[in-house]
């Protein structure tokens, strides 16, 4: 039976007074002149806390909790002279890795954010002054998702990828929207010219304007029919792949851990090597491939 899962994490955060709040290092003086303090303190105070502090319970009844992640937001706030703050309780002290646990901003988390931050009256040039833009990025944040596809917003909500993905993505329909995101996430592409590589071999009944010229320059429109086809293959090729890895994998894996218990025995491994010393190798490859994968 599969055990669950355990959360990094306590499910709801909670508010915790800043007094209470133990550093595990110390800021170094030279920290608050950098400029990525500055912007810190500059979100805090025009916006409040975005990201919540990660603490740990001290080991006693004080009431006390460590802090693993967010020693400069820390440092801001009691320069700013906040009472408490919003943390979140981790199930373990594990400060050192504990940025691998951390999920930050994503291109589509922060457009949500800001249009939080709009509702509840936040003008927009505060924005732009906390995230260190001008005011017309704020605007084009805002607007990222319109003509995008509920699907696509889904499938992306949690990578970084740049604004211009989306630019592109607003020429097609939705359903061509979707394949194009599912193959980009298959494929761990997320860059803006692969992006475009997929709309240029996106047929021109699948385009939002079918009007409009999608021809890159030095493409003829036969050459253009061509890269369509070429894609359209390549992307029913990748697929199938796909739907078939994770098959073929569990049989690499218990091929190799057949081959593996063969080898131990030392009387195959001496009658191989006397008759089939070409294949003994390449059994060994095996092992050694699923071993350095695993």
């Amino acid at each position: 039976m599969q055990q669950p899962i355990k959360l990094a994490f306590q499910p709801e955060g909670i508010m915790i007074p800043v007094d209470r709040i133990l550093p595990l290092k110390k800021i170094n003086p030279r920290t608050k002149q950098t400029k990525k303090y500055r912007q810190i303190k500059a979100s805090i105070d025009e916006v409040g806390i975005v990201e919540s502090l990660i603490v740990y319970p001290e080991n006693n009844k004080s009431g006390n909790y460590l802090l693993l992640d967010g020693h400069i937001r820390l440092e801001v706030l009691k320069g700013l002279g906040k009472q408490e703050v919003l943390c979140l309780i981790s199930e373990d002290d594990e400060g050192f890795t504990y940025n691998h646990k951390v999920n930050r901003l994503s291109t589509i988390q922060e457009h949500f954010m800001i249009l939080r931050a709009v509702e509840k009256g936040v003008p927009e040039e505060r924005i732009a002054k906390t995230l260190n833009v001008n005011v017309s990025k704020i605007r084009e944040k805002r607007n990222l998702l319109r003509g995008i596809s509920s699907e696509v917003v889904e499938l992306f909500k949690d990578k970084r990828i740049s604004p211009e993905i989306f630019r592109v993505f607003r020429k097609m329909k939705s359903y061509r929207q979707v394949e194009v995101a599912e193959l980009m996430i298959a494929t761990n592409n997320y860059t803006v010219p692969y992006a475009k590589a997929l709309l240029a071999a996106t047929p021109k009944e699948q385009f939002v304007d079918q009007n409009k010229s999608k021809k890159p320059i030095g493409l003829s429109p036969e050459e253009m029919a061509r890269m369509e086809k070429e894609t359209e293959i390549i992307e029913k090729d990748f697929k199938l792949i796909k739907e078939s890895y994770g098959k073929d994998i569990l049989n690499l894996v218990l091929v190799s851990g057949y081959l593996s218990k063969l080898l131990k025995n030392g009387r195959i491994v001496s009658y191989l090597s006397n008759n089939y010393s070409d294949i003994l190798p390449e059994f060994q490859k095996i092992i050694e491939a699923v071993s350095m994968e695993n």
